[in-house]
């Protein structure tokens, strides 16, 4: 037997400040409908003239800029706002702590170690690396996968341009973002800074998981091969 830390209620804790994060979401993004529209109109009240909207990745808010001040769909103020990003904290702090504990291997006998086998520890962090890293496999597809089917034409691609088709300038692979310019001399990103940042982000817990789980494997094959060989022990009669 060997150490390893005890990271289950870690692994708890990023379970559930995930959940509320998706949950805090979701009513972010219910604000958000029409919120913007509601500013134009008149049946949002602001500080002076409507200057312009704009929208905030996280936590997910149309913030509708005044002449004197800003005002914000739930998501941007109040309460939820803050339960966000204490629910973001705990989920980084969580996270990046678990997956530092399951790259180490410390003595047993300590209060937050428990005995595991080699075998079992290469299973663990096995499973961590597969989630995490179909996590960023599925976000950065999803982002960058016209950059992945063909980085000079990403702007065009999926759409019906006829002869006039957009140029992509200064494709990157991480980030996964592009330069699109037109026809008409305008200019837009590919994606969303927000999602092209995500996409990149996600990949630092995807690396420590599969370095937590080369770690493993390599003390299990050295375990293996210094193992004593059973099979040449002589039979008792």
């Amino acid at each position: 037997m060997h150490g390893s830390y005890r990271t289950g209620r870690l692994w708890a804790a990023v379970g559930i400040s995930f959940g509320a994060l998706v949950v805090g979401s979701l009513v972010a993004l219910a604000g958000m409908l029409e919120f913007d529209e509601e500013c134009m109109q008149g049946l949002t009240k602001g500080p002076g003239q409507l200057l312009r909207t704009r929208y905030e990745a996280f936590p997910p808010a149309t913030v509708c800029e005044f002449e004197r001040g800003d005002v914000s769909s739930v998501g941007g103020h109040g309460p939820l706002n803050v339960l966000m990003w204490a629910g973001m904290l705990v989920l980084v702090t969580c996270l990046l702590v678990a997956l530092v504990a399951e790259c180490l291997e410390p003595p047993l006998g300590g209060p937050f170690v428990e005995p595991m086998t080699r075998a079992e520890k290469a299973g663990r962090t096995r499973a961590v690396f597969f989630v995490l890293g179909s996590v960023f496999v599925l976000v950065y597809g999803l982002v960058g996968w016209q950059l992945l089917a063909g980085p000079s034409s990403a702007c065009s691609r999926g759409g019906d341009w006829g002869s006039n088709p957009p140029t992509t300038l200064d494709p990157t692979f991480l980030p996964p973002q592009a330069t699109c310019r037109y026809t008409s001399g305008m200019t837009s990103r590919l994606n969303p800074e927000w999602a092209a940042s995500l996409a990149t982000e996600l990949a630092v817990p995807a690396l420590l998981a599969g370095t937590g789980h080369a770690l493993a494997r390599r003390r299990l094959n050295e375990e293996r091969r210094t193992a004593p060989d059973r099979s040449r022990e002589p039979q008792a009669s």
